[in-house]
């Protein structure tokens, strides 16, 4: 992975968002036990940010540190997470009332622009692209919606969600999911707080009937 020209102090946070999206993507799979070295070539980083990165996984849940087992990645506990999608409901609701009413013209249009982009690659079947939209999307609308601790709070969940999905991704819709994103964008980009939550209520519907369809 590229590391030119990262400032020393970003370090940590590209350190933190390199893991995050080993974990999410099941490169780094569920139980696995950590060795920081590893990490530091995996993610092209030295140990330091490395290991300030892991604290914070583990503040998020996604690591645990286990007696006498060292730091493993966490489980995936299907029958909990019906119960993090009702979590996530309430945080994602705040966020988009802040994101309708704050945002600025500029991620207004960046928002449907990337919703766009998921409805494209869910046409195609184009898993990567539609992941990664869905990645730019979330960060525009934490960004717009100046709630940086309901950002906080729903991070880990949204890893959770996502790591769930691919690993139980053909169960998954991704033309439902990315008219979710849409409606959810639409309400956003046009200021409408009703239709934004609205977003969110059918994109959490749909993140708990998807989990309904494993369990069962």
């Amino acid at each position: 992975m590229n590391t030119v020209d990262i400032p020393k102090a970003r370090a940590a946070e590209v350190a933190y968002d390199r893991l995050e999206d080993l974990i999410a993507t099941l490169k780094l799979t569920p139980g696995q036990a950590i060795v920081e070295s590893s990490l530091a070539e995996m993610t092209g980083l030295g140990r330091t940010p490395v290991r300030e990165a892991l604290m914070r996984l583990v503040a998020a849940g996604l690591i645990e540190q286990q007696p006498r087992r060292g730091l493993r990645v966490s489980e995936i506990h299907v029958a909990e997470h019906l119960v993090l999608i009702d979590t996530r409901r309430v945080l994602e609701q705040l966020i988009a009332l802040g994101a309708a009413k704050h945002a600025r013209p500029a991620q207004r249009e960046a928002i449907i622009r990337h919703a766009q982009a998921m409805v494209d690659a869910a046409a195609v079947g184009d898993i990567q692209a539609y992941m990664d939209a869905d990645r730019a999307f979330d960060h525009v609308n934490h960004e717009a919606c100046r709630n940086p601790f309901a950002v906080q709070a729903v991070q880990p969940l949204i890893i959770q969600c996502r790591r769930f999905w691919y690993a139980y991704q053909y169960d998954g819709d991704l033309d439902e999911g990315s008219a979710s994103h849409m409606k959810l964008a639409r309400g956003i980009a046009e200021g409408r707080s009703e239709q934004a939550l609205q977003g969110v209520e059918a994109l959490m519907d749909y993140l708990a009937a998807f989990t309904r369809k494993v369990i069962e």
